[in-house]
């Protein structure tokens, strides 16, 4: 585990813990980052204030993890672009050609892993 918090958007926060995104929520704290839940109609996930939407975030975040797919991320491609992560980790399932191509062009680096498995291999 590194000695760094990071700030991390979950971006399709679940308040379902059988679900990833909130399994990640719980994941990251425990490893000592800052989370920030984003999902648009949700208000608290695991007794975090969520975000409605990306465009609320302010600050500079670290890592942004995926949990939407394609369709629903090509429509936010402008805001994910706006907030300018240090990284963009596309979950199983949130693959994104085309938003990929927008991340190259504005020289975000993005990866296709699991935040889970990152998490519980010290990669993260």
């Amino acid at each position: 585990m590194s000695n760094t918090s990071e700030r991390v958007v979950v971006l399709g926060a679940s308040h379902k813990p059988e679900r990833y995104s909130n399994q990640a929520i719980r994941l990251l704290r425990e490893h000592g980052h800052e989370v920030i839940p984003v999902h648009p109609k949700l208000e608290e996930a695991e007794g975090i204030p969520v975000a409605n939407s990306l465009d609320v975030i302010e600050g500079s975040i670290d890592t942004l993890t995926m949990y939407i797919g394609a369709e629903r991320s090509s429509q936010i491609a402008e805001s994910i672009l706006k907030l300018q992560p240090g990284r963009v980790i596309f979950n199983p399932g949130s693959e994104n050609p085309e938003l990929e191509t927008h991340l190259k062009l504005a020289n975000i680096p993005f990866e296709h892993a699991c935040t889970l498995v990152l998490l519980r291999t010290g990669q993260f």
